[in-house]
Order: C-alpha cells, then sequence, then structure tokens
C-alpha cells in the first residue's frame, strides 16, 4: 500500500527546509532577499522603485517571506520596513548547505 504525504512523519528539520524552499521559490522573492541583504532594513515603497512591479504584488511577496520567517516587518504608519530576520536567514543557509552537500 502507498503511503500519502498525510500519513507521513516528518522532522521539523524537513519542515523547516520545506517552508523556506517554497518562500524562495519566485524569483521576486530571491530580489527581495538579495537587496534587503545589502541594507540595514528597506520601506516597502522603496522596494517598487527598484522592483518594476505594483505595490500590492510586492506586498503579495513580502508576505509569503515574513509567513516564511525569512524576513520581519514594523509597522512604522504609513509605511511598513522590512528587514532580513538574521537568525532564520542563517538557519536557512545552514540547512540548505547541509541538504546540498
Amino acid at each position: 500500500m502507498l503511503r500519502t504525504a498525510i500519513d507521513i512523519d516528518y522532522t521539523e528539520q524537513e519542515e523547516t527546509v520545506a517552508r523556506y524552499a517554497k518562500a524562495l521559490g519566485h524569483p521576486v522573492r530571491i530580489r527581495i532577499l538579495k537587496l534587503l541583504s545589502d541594507r540595514a532594513c528597506c520601506y516597502n515603497g522603496d522596494l517598487t522603485e527598484e522592483i518594476p512591479m505594483a505595490q500590492s504584488t510586492i506586498s503579495q511577496h513580502l508576505k509569503a517571506l515574513k509567513d516564511a520567517g525569512l524576513i520581519q516587518g514594523e509597522i512604522l504608519p504609513p509605511r511598513v520596513k522590512y528587514c532580513i530576520n538574521k537568525a532564520n536567514w542563517q538557519e536557512a543557509k545552514n540547512l540548505f548547505r547541509d541538504l546540498l552537500k
């Protein structure tokens, strides 16, 4: 009998790698991470100057990265300031390095 993905007990590490990989699964998100990694922080509106997309589209990608824990945001009305979540970013780099060796 075949087991489905629901039947398999995944380790916490496997689930974490999958969460990070899913968040990294779009080129716009990669671009956002590259931009944020070069700075201490960035305001949401500033990203539209560097990525030629609608603010709403960039916001969706920021949400995916934030939900995965790769970035963090701070609301400073009327804008939101984003930066890399340094601890989780380092964890992601270590997990992918271990996975790909």
